[in-house]
């Protein structure tokens, strides 16, 4: 059987490019089809495909779509219509925002559809930038994705099998689309040995975007004086430092073995991501046996057992925040062992196991 693997594009190293990574090793032969890849956007992290079979869309030669891909989203049908995926038995789409699903797959070829989340811009949830707030952006948006999201529910109509990351985004997919869809968890890096934890400083992770609302985890933290260490890079970084007190530390990207690290000395990590689809990093810091302190929104509450494995806040206010963090720091337990046990139903060896057994039996009926 030929496959292909299609995503959105390469251009940070996310949840979604952690999913790619696991089929490329499920189906190591298989190429990867995408919008383009951003070599110098990468950074360290582009040395993880390198060695790939990669096929770019004419938008990798063309400087103004790489670096304006999302104004210019409404390009996205005339890059996946691009693509010749003749002579592939299955095509396997990672699909987020940029609709890679779009690909025309002929039959009797198959194409099942991996999907982090439906379009977060055209359905009213938060995302990277706050930008909606000037009315000639949201003027221009509201043109732009009013015919959009009826591409976006003409392309989902295309793909055969829907496989969704969390009951959270099955959801939206029979809503938006009404399909529906499997759940198998995105695949998370789950440590095989305890870490020790020190108990020093609490710990946020991820892009700094405004949908990740890091902003909440710094004032919080201002207000109660703890030292909190922020890894990531993102376009709300400056404004993030602003904010910053003197407890607040910023590390940037760190590679996998500092990542770790970090996680040992963390007394507990601060996740207040609006609306967030699945939600890896929470799942990662249980599997350093570090507790989560989030907010109940989306997949998190697939994920973070309030009271076992962490504590959930309600709302996304700093006052929420501070009340919860209060009551994390009088409370002694032990969370590690718990959260560990937690982490391990999204181990990648699951993910692997479960998606190649969803394809086989697929296909093959």
């Amino acid at each position: 059987m030929k496959i292909a693997l299609v995503h959105d594009f390469l251009r940070e190293y996310g949840g979604a490019e952690r999913v790619v990574e696991a089929l490329h090793e499920i189906w190591p032969e298989a190429p990867l089809y995408t919008s383009f890849v951003d070599w110098k956007a990468l950074g360290p992290q582009a040395a993880r495909f390198k060695n790939w079979d990669i096929r770019t869309s004419w938008a990798q030669h063309n400087w103004l779509v790489k670096t304006y891909h999302s104004p210019l989203r409404f390009l996205a049908p005339k890059i996946w219509e691009s693509f010749d995926l003749s002579g592939y038995d299955i095509v396997l789409s990672s699909s987020g925002w940029f609709m890679c699903r779009g690909v025309i797959v002929k039959k009797p070829a198959v194409h099942i559809c991996y999907i982090h989340h439906p379009p977060r811009n055209l359905y009213g949830y938060a995302t990277g930038s706050d930008l909606n707030r000037y009315w000639p952006v949201r003027l221009y948006a509201t043109i732009i994705n009013f015919f959009l999201r009826q591409y976006d529910f003409e392309t989902a109509q295309r793909v055969d099998y829907f496989v969704a990351n969390s009951e959270e985004t099955a959801r939206r997919v029979k809503k938006f689309y009404r399909r529906d869809s499997t759940v198998i968890y995105p695949p998370v890096d789950i440590p095989t040995v305890k870490s020790k934890q020190k108990g020093g400083y609490f710990l946020s992770v991820g892009r700094l975007t405004y949908a990740k609302r890091v902003d909440l985890a710094i004032q919080a933290c201002n207000k109660l004086k703890l030292p909190l260490k922020i890894v990531g890079k993102g376009k709300e970084e400056a404004y993030l430092r602003s904010i910053s007190g003197p407890t607040i530390e910023f590390i940037g990207g760190v590679s996998d073995s500092e990542l770790d690290r970090l996680y040992a000395g963390a007394r507990a990590f601060i996740f207040s991501a609006l609306d967030e689809d699945f939600g890896m990093v929470p799942v990662e810091a249980m599997g350093h046996g570090v507790p989560v302190i989030a907010l109940a929104q989306g997949g998190v509450l697939e994920t973070v057992v309030d009271g076992s494995t962490g504590l959930l806040f309600d709302e996304p206010n700093v006052s929420s925040l501070e009340a919860v963090l209060k009551k994390f720091l009088k409370m002694k337990k032990d969370w590690s062992a718990a959260c560990m046990e937690q982490a391990k139903k999204f181990s990648k060896e699951r993910f692997k196991t479960e998606l190649k057994s969803f394809v086989d039996t697929h296909v093959r009926n």
